[in-house]
């Protein structure tokens, strides 16, 4: 992600595709969606392996954060995704408050918000 150092991609490497095996975690969705996006990115510690966000009806599941701004977690995706998912990415990073407008996302990120967490520093006032 270019010049996005403080933007983190939180991947739920514990995912599993309908039908996946338990074991080996290596091969499970969530993990192919984290090697994917770490070998888009080119970027070390900007993609971040969680061991679950707990979204499991809804996996693949990702989050993304930054200091001082909103955070994301969106889920249902596949391996394929992440070319869509870095470019949500980028498009968080460069919003001050990371609120990412609807019409901008693309499409795959439209459907798949779980939720969006306000920044522990904020006050608690209605957002526009």
């Amino acid at each position: 992600m270019s010049g996005v150092s403080d933007t983190r991609i939180l991947v739920c490497v514990t995912c599993r595709a309908a039908g996946e095996a338990l074991e080996p975690r290596s091969e499970r969705a969530g993990a192919r969606l984290h090697a994917a996006l770490a070998a888009l990115t080119g970027e070390p510690g900007a993609v971040t392996p969680v061991e679950c966000l707990s979204v499991c009806k809804r996996p693949c599941t990702v989050g993304f954060a930054a200091p001082g701004k909103w955070t994301y977690v969106f889920g249902d995706f596949a391996p394929e995704s992440a070319p869509d998912i870095l470019a949500a990415a980028e498009l968080y990073a460069a919003a001050g408050d990371g609120i990412i407008p609807w019409k901008l996302r693309p499409e795959a990120l439209k459907k798949g918000v779980v939720a969006r967490i306000p920044p522990l520093n904020r006050a608690l006032e209605p957002t526009s």
